[in-house]
Order: C-alpha cells, then structure tokens, then sequence
C-alpha cells in the first residue's frame, strides 16, 4: 500500500475525499502475518472495521485475537503485509487520538483515586467526556475518590473501560473487557457500550462470553490458529455451520439388557455430527444438520427417548464448530 503523499498543507478536496474513506474503514488490514519465534500467531489476515460497526472478535486463547488489536493499536508491527488506522499507520499520534483501547491487563497507579487517573487521561484529549459523566455511565461515582489499589478486579476492569471511552474516540477495542465482572456488572458495562455506540463510535470487542458476542455485536469475525474462519453477521455464522440443536432424554439409558447402551447408541445415528451430555441433568445434546432426518432415524433405530427439544444451534457451538473443523483440516 502507497501512502498519500500531502503537496500543501492546506486541506483540499482530494484530503477532503480521503477522509471520508478513511473514516468509512477504520481499520484496514491487508495480508497481515505476525510471528513469535517459530509460533504464527496471524497468517495473512485480511480484514475491514467499517464505522458504526459493533464487531465480535471470537477465538480460543491463542488465536491471534490479542495480537490483531496490538497491530491495530499501534503496540505492534506486522511482519508482512499493512494495516492502516483511520488511513494512516497506527503508530502515528494523529490516528490514535481518535482511538480508544482497553487491553487484556491493565496497570492503574495504585496510589492514585478513580477521579483523579479518569480526570489524567481525560486531559489527554481534545474533547473528553466530563469525568462525573464518564464515572456515572460506568457505574463508578461511589468509587471517586477511592484509590485504585482498593479496587477490586471487577472494579478495576470498569475503570479500564471507562478510560478507553474517557476521549469520546471514534473507534474503540476492547480486549476481553469483562473477565472477572459479575452478572449485573456485565449489564452495566454492556448498556453503556451500546449507549457509545448509538453516538456513532465503532467498537471491537474480544470475549470469551460468548453470550457477550451475541447481546453485543452485529457482526462477528471468528479467528483461530491465525486465521480467519468466518466474519459474518450472527445468523451467517450460525447458518455457515447449518447445524440444528437436539435435545432430549433416554429412558433407562436407552438400551436393554445385553443391547448397546443409550448413548452409544445415540453415537451410531448417522445424522449425529457431535454429542454433549449435561452432567446436571443427564440429558443428550446432539447437533445435527438435519433434526427432521435424525428424528426418524431415533424412531427407525427404536431408541426410546422423550422431552425431546429441537432449536438452532448457538452461535458457542457455530464456532466451536469451526474451530474443530479447522483443526481436522
């Protein structure tokens, strides 16, 4: 890729032009591999962020998803290919003052009070949010004058959040934001997610709640061994899988005296792509990529069963899914 190169520094339409496009694909990546000794960890990944998208960055640890926004955020380099931030390379000052980042471990002064590290990196931007605003949205402003070395990791992982939107960027990425937030928390952090986002700021967001992904994104990039497996929106990376979720229960486990037992059974149905069991309740997950097919094909083969339950797979095992069929390949 060529950059463009400025004759004057008067802004004219052609600079005028660029910044639209620009602002239309935040993030630009073009045939990107980044290594680490002998480890790949991405493999010639191309990918666009197009602005107002909220999109959910999936993969089992060590899959690249880290390393993709350390790229994007300027903390790294690739090896090959380039990956442009708002039209310019990340590592320039002018493209990351429109960005915001939270990554995975975030170091807070200890010493230092909520108000005072939001009201620092606030002073960093041309525009921040006031900090009593930035403190309420994310549920904060008892904590104000608590020192973050008293925090606890929930309440930490909110202020790292709250930091990342404290400049009002236009783009933000949020490495696993959640991990250690309870349920309500989560809700907390969720709402003013999509609150930013109904302003216009274009989110990427890595999770290993894969319920995250789903109340949060719209489009949804799966990635694993450095590659990328699917970028679509939910239903696209469900459909891609096609598969159907069959729930149901054996009746004595399914066999008689000297027959193969239920779940083996259950293993022998030709339709049958991979079979779970909840511990809890006993009860036979089977994915499927035809329900109707396997239903008869459990009447033909006389398993006796009941409470039998038929929906569309979830997007954990759409991309659970794809990762095994990756690794088989």
């Amino acid at each position: 890729m060529i950059d463009h190169v400025r004759t004057s520094t008067r802004p004219g339409a052609g600079d005028a032009l660029r910044a639209g496009r620009d602002d239309d694909v935040p993030v630009r990546v073009r045939g990107v591999t980044r290594r680490f000794d002998a480890t790949v960890a991405l493999d010639d990944v191309t990918l666009d962020v197009h602005r107002g998208e909220i999109v959910g960055l999936l993969g089992p640890n060590g899959a690249g998803k880290t390393t993709l926004l350390s790229l994007v955020s300027g903390v790294r380099r690739p090896d090959a290919g380039t990956v442009r931030l708002f039209g310019r390379d990340p590592r320039d000052a002018v493209a990351r003052v429109r960005l915001g980042t939270t990554p995975q471990e975030t170091g807070l002064p200890a010493t230092l009070r909520v108000g005072e590290i939001a009201a620092f990196v606030a002073g960093h931007y041309p525009d921040p949010m006031p900090v009593g605003e930035l403190l309420e949205t994310f549920g904060l402003t008892d904590l104000a004058r608590r020192q973050t070395g008293g925090l606890s990791g929930g309440q930490k992982r909110r202020l790292a959040v709250a930091l990342a939107l404290a400049g009002r960027p236009d783009l933000v990425l949020l490495d696993e934001p959640t991990t250690g937030l309870d349920v309500d928390a989560r809700h907390v952090l969720w709402d003013a997610l999509r609150e930013f986002h109904s302003r216009g700021v274009t989110v990427v967001v890595t999770s290993h709640y894969l319920e995250e992904i789903e109340a949060l994104a719209e489009r949804v990039v799966v990635v694993d061994h450095g590659l990328v497996l699917a970028d679509g929106t939910l239903r696209d990376v469900v459909g891609r899988v096609a598969l159907r979720r069959v729930t149901l229960s054996l009746d004595d486990d399914g066999g008689a005296p000297g027959a193969s037992s239920g779940p083996a059974r259950l293993d022998a149905l030709t339709g049958v792509v991979r079979r779970d069991t909840d511990p809890a309740t006993g009860r036979h997950v089977l994915l499927t990529p035809d329900a109707d097919a396997l239903v008869r094909e459990l009447v033909t083969a006389g398993v006796p069963f009941h409470d039998l339950e038929v929906r569309s797979a979830s997007l954990e095992e759409a991309f659970l899914s794809l990762t095994r069929e990756e690794v088989a390949a």
